[in-house]
């Protein structure tokens, strides 16, 4: 476990890096942040639906903003040294409040964000009745983010939500003129079919491009990491997979509690575990070091 200040790999050289598509599970707190670590994952994301439900227990339909993220967000970076990618949902408002958005961002040390066309309210990409903005004021949206991080090694992801509102042919358009405008890589929300993925992939094909999951309910079918590399796709967000199964383990010791059981041992970790996770020996150690004593 790292603790120290350290300067994440870069977006970029990690995607050159990995000879598969990279996933990408949400953290929502720190915690999750630090096993996504431990699990041995190359990078993770930080994404609006399970935040805003772990955090506030709401729905992800704009309920929430920048300065609420940036701070959850600020939290769960200092957990773990990986390279993130940074839910920016519709980048907060106007050129200025995503310009703000990258600049601060950089500066608390994320690796990339993804940023979407969609219109406010915004809401979460697999839901229904969704409306996008004029692509040419998308198109500033970018030149301003990319004008933003001024040289600095931070990728920028456009994510368009075309294809429920405005069919797949126009979202591939509205992605190939994100590209032109700069963005790093494109993220098409919410394929509905094996062929639209394939249609997708094939089209911008050799494009850092990406694709979510959101099993249990999701619009994208379940498709391996190995198979959606083999159509075209470098990275693959997992925006519910860790918190629906949070939630479920939640409820069943919520509910053995209630019931005046103990808890499982085969089916949670133990207090030894657990100070593992959050690397005791190394707190342990600096005061040995300078007091002398042990926790």
């Amino acid at each position: 476990m790292k603790h120290t200040i350290t300067k994440r790999k870069s977006w970029k050289a990690m995607l050159a890096a990995a000879d598969k598509p990279v996933q990408l599970p949400v953290a929502h707190d720190a915690l999750t942040a630090r096993l996504i670590e431990l699990a041995g994952f190359d990078a993770y994301q930080i994404g609006g639906y399970a935040l805003s439900g772990a955090t506030h227990a709401i729905p992800d339909v704009d309920l929430e903003k920048f300065g609420e993220k940036k701070f959850s967000a600020d939290w769960i970076m200092q957990a773990s040294p990986l390279p993130v990618l940074l839910d920016v949902d519709d980048g907060y408002g106007d050129v200025k409040n995503v310009t703000r958005t990258v600049q601060e961002y950089i500066r608390l040390g994320a690796s990339a964000i993804f940023m979407e066309d969609q219109q406010p309210p915004k809401k979460c990409g697999h839901m229904g009745d969704k409306k996008v903005i004029d692509a040419e004021v998308m198109l500033q949206k970018i030149k301003a983010a990319v004008a933003a991080r001024d040289g600095i090694d931070f990728f920028i992801l456009a994510r368009t939500d075309a294809i429920d509102p405005e069919g797949i042919d126009n979202a591939i358009d509205r992605a190939k003129s994100y590209l032109d405008a700069g963005a790093d890589g494109v993220y098409l929300e919410g394929p509905e079919t094996i062929d639209e993925l394939e249609k997708i992939g094939k089209e911008l094909k050799g494009v850092p491009l990406a694709t979510s999951v959101l099993e249990n309910g999701g619009k994208t079918p379940w498709v391996s990491p190995k198979d959606l590399g083999d159509m075209g796709y470098s990275m693959i967000l997992y925006p519910t997979t860790v918190i629906f199964q949070v939630a479920h383990a939640i409820q069943k010791a919520l509910d053995i509690l209630k019931h005046g059981k103990p808890l499982p041992k085969p089916n949670a970790v133990s207090m030894d575990e657990f100070m593992q996770i959050v690397d005791l020996p190394f707190w342990a150690k600096i005061e040995k070091q300078f007091e002398g004593k042990n926790i």
